[in-house]
């Protein structure tokens, strides 16, 4: 059985049982079910469930449960610790089963959604979405001390402070105020700033913004003036202050929102000293890779031949889609020649015995690939077209776009979508030139600040309403990874590093990337 089908039929099992399996604990059953190759029936799962219904009450079960209760089951609870295996270093997250956190700001606290999700949401969930991302900026706006209210010295607070008001607060307040909204544009060439108070007209013209791309739906602060014909006029804006990753974690140090699992300090600190040790580990990362190219085929057999020989072969290699040269929409016709495609690649990897024995492959799709739609999170590839090639690599991976990775403690994202065009196109004013020129840099800093991948207008790129929170990067992860079809390029900000691999088939760029030590290096053939 392949990797990708015994951890679906484990989900299942505990799912039907009424547990939420996190990763870290999947990948401990699936170390424990590596030990019983001959049980094709999974009696051994079902046994571990069975002790599991007896001691455990939550219906969230984590790693420690899990291998307290497998080293119960081994006879081995006085057995001394084993070093740690691939499968607890390297967690593949797909994005439909990335946990979801709504904020309560009566109790200033995040609680965990435990129902399922539906695709097709109600209407609610369309508004829900707007509310959600206004609220988790909105918390991590009320810890920046630039923004914050003084605790004691009102009369700091009425003129000296940027203190946020509300948008409705602006009818009987006159001077200038700090306001932080949703852009939107409610009527045709008129733009607004709502927050959950009220809307306001405003009017940009004049504003002074920092680096970023200002869209619709993105959220910013505005400092202005109510004129008299009912317009805020804005003179300065910006993006909400990024927060330091340790202080985000710190203040919510109990809400596993990366989906990795939650840790103890003790096994934070352990993975820590494991993850630099991994001096050695390589991840290959490669952007439009067109299977029905044979140019492109070549190129990619060079990728995997010089790999083939290194001291070290990459423990993962990264292949993003599109897969395809040209869209796989209702009039592609062409899927059966598609499907023989992905088997002869399963079979070029095939012949590199290193790779395909060491090295794990994870595909990922991009925007024009097979799938029910365009929206996003976008499921991974039909079992149909990549049925043959997981047959013959055991380790190949197929996952969501976006997706997440967890190496030890390092948290990677991996996003395909031609972002950085869409946004420079929806943009509503002009980017500011004064800190960089550099569009990558925008996209860059558009991104983190708005804790959130895809800051589009919903009309420009349509998500499922109810998973809008697996686009979140909340907190900032270590890495992120956008494939782009412009220019290979990286950018290192605010403790995150972020690069795009480049466009593969029409570039010959791919990246090499060390979580180790964060080092990027750009390659191309």
């Amino acid at each position: 059985m392949s990797s990708t089908s015994q951890r679906k039929k484990i989900q299942k099992k505990f799912k039907n049982r009424g547990y939420n399996l996190k990763f870290d604990a999947l990948d401990e059953i699936l170390v424990f079910a590596d030990q019983f190759p001959d049980d094709a029936d999974g009696e051994a799962i079902d046994l571990l469930l069975d002790n599991l219904q007896e001691s455990h009450e939550s219906s969230t079960v984590d790693a420690e449960s899990v291998r307290e209760l497998i080293n119960r089951l081994l006879g081995a609870h006085n057995a001394p610790e084993e070093p740690t295996t691939s499968a607890s270093s390297l967690a593949v997250i797909d994005a439909f089963l990335v946990p979801k956190f709504g904020y309560d700001a009566v109790k200033k606290k995040f609680n965990e959604h435990t129902k399922s999700l539906p695709i097709h949401g109600e209407a609610y969930a369309k508004t829900a979405l707007y509310r959600e991302r206004f609220m988790l900026l909105s918390q991590r706006v009320s810890r920046a001390e630039h923004f914050s209210r003084p605790a004691f010295d009102a009369e700091m607070s009425q003129f000296e402070s940027n203190e946020i008001s509300s948008i409705q607060s602006l009818i009987s307040q006159r001077g200038r105020k700090w306001v932080m909204g949703v852009i939107s544009q409610l009527e045709d060439g008129h733009f607004y700033l709502e927050d959950l108070s009220a809307s306001v007209e405003i009017d940009l013209s004049k504003a002074k913004i920092t680096t970023g791309f200002f869209t619709e739906n993105t959220i910013i602060l505005a400092e202005g003036e109510m004129q008299v014909n009912g317009i805020f006029q804005v003179i300065t804006c910006g993006f909400p202050p990024l927060e330091d990753r340790d202080k985000t974690l710190k203040t919510h140090s109990e809400c596993d929102f990366f989906g990795g699992g939650t840790q103890t300090k003790e096994e934070t600190i352990r993975l820590a000293d494991l993850e630099r040790q991994a001096v050695n580990d390589t991840f290959v990362i490669l952007s439009d890779i067109w299977l029905d190219n044979e140019e492109v085929i070549g190129k990619l057999e060079t990728v995997l031949d010089g790999f083939e020989n290194v001291e070290t072969v990459p423990s993962l290699f990264v292949f993003m889609g599109n897969f395809c040269s040209r869209p796989c929409n209702l009039a592609f016709g062409s899927y059966s020649s598609l499907r023989e495609q992905f088997g002869k690649l399963g079979r070029m990897i095939g012949n590199h015995p290193r790779l395909k024995e060491s090295s794990r492959f994870l595909f990922i799709p991009g925007p024009d690939d097979a799938g029910p739609s365009t929206v996003l999170p976008r499921c991974a590839l039909p079992n149909y077209l990549t049925e043959e090639l997981q047959n013959i690599i055991p380790n190949a991976i197929f996952s969501s776009n976006p997706c997440r990775v967890k190496f030890y403690n390092q948290e990677i994202v991996f996003f395909r979508q031609d972002l950085l065009y869409r946004m420079r196109r929806s943009c509503l004013v002009t980017p500011s030139s004064e800190e960089t020129k550099d569009p990558f840099k925008h996209l860059v800093y558009t991104i983190t600040h708005q804790s959130h991948l895809c800051p589009l207008p919903l009309m420009v790129q349509p998500i499922i309403w109810n998973y809008d929170h697996s686009l979140r990067l909340y907190p900032t992860p270590h890495t992120i990874v956008l494939g782009d079809k412009s220019e290979q390029e990286v950018c290192k900000f605010g403790g995150t590093t972020c690069f795009n691999p480049g466009c593969f088939s029409t570039d010959s760029t791919f990246v090499a990337y060390r979580p180790s030590t964060q080092e990027v290096e750009l390659s191309a053939l």
